[in-house]
């Protein structure tokens, strides 16, 4: 099946108002920086995104943070992101932090149709006990606040109950494709893109290059294409999220 599609503006055009996505990257590294751009080019609104993070205040994620394209967001970190940060204080965006490694089971599970996992991170915090604020009103007083989790013990161990992500659209970055969708990411650049790829039921993959089939070594495939229905080749600006220098 060939999975190519022309451009970015293809592989997104069928994401509607109110669409979940689980998208790829860590900081600034390895998002999918065309996909987004051709998002925001679309004008829908309402977006519930999961990601480690929301970029920056012009970059990443971001960009549809700052045209108040998105409603909800589950992630991690916040970031070097003001917008972010006045979005949630003002109350015109919900917000769910998440143990890192937790949001990264969470999608792993979801890819692999596990419904729900006991985990240790978070018992005996807010995390586990609930009252972390999702929405504030505006004022400072908390909207919307999490709810408890259900907590078990097992050989003496105390373990919450998280459930697993599956989004509508997962978008990631990858170094090459094929057009059977078969994935490979650069280095640290694979970060959660496998997780997201697997979480997403159309999974949309922007790649710097596309070979042929079987040109990738099957032992060396991060995604393999059943986890991937779209396959755009790209151009993009990588951009450092905090440049830093030493003097000499």
């Amino acid at each position: 099946m060939d999975k190519i599609v022309n451009s970015a503006a293809e592989a997104v055009a069928d994401i509607v108002r109110g669409s979940s996505l689980a998208v790829g990257g860590f900081g600034l590294c390895g998002i999918p920086q065309a996909l987004i751009e051709a998002l925001l080019e679309t004008g829908v609104d309402d977006l519930k995104t999961v990601s480690n993070n929301c970029g920056v205040d012009e970059w990443g994620l971001g960009s549809l943070l700052r045209a108040k394209r998105i409603s909800r967001t589950t992630g991690s970190y916040v970031g070097e992101n003001k917008e972010f940060e006045r979005q949630f204080l003002s109350g015109e965006l919900e917000v769910e932090l998440v143990p890192q490694g937790t949001l990264a089971e969470r999608l792993r599970a979801g890819g692999a149709g596990i419904p729900a996992f006991f985990t240790p991170s978070g018992v005996g915090t807010q995390v586990a006990l609930g009252g972390l604020p999702l929405r504030y009103d505006g004022s400072g007083a908390t909207a919307k606040a999490s709810e408890p989790k259900e907590v078990r013990t097992f050989d003496g161990v105390e373990y919450a109950l998280e459930h697993a992500i599956v989004c509508d659209y997962a978008l990631v970055h990858a170094r090459y494709g094929d057009r059977h969708g078969n994935l490979v990411y650069e280095k640290s650049a694979q970060n959660f893109n496998p997780l997201c790829a697997a979480a997403g039921r159309v999974t949309i993959a922007e790649v710097e290059e596309i070979v042929k089939p079987g040109d990738l070594d099957p032992a060396l495939v991060h995604t393999p294409g059943i986890f991937v229905q779209r396959v755009v080749q790209v151009s993009v600006e990588k951009r450092i999220e905090r440049r830093t220098v030493r003097v000499v």
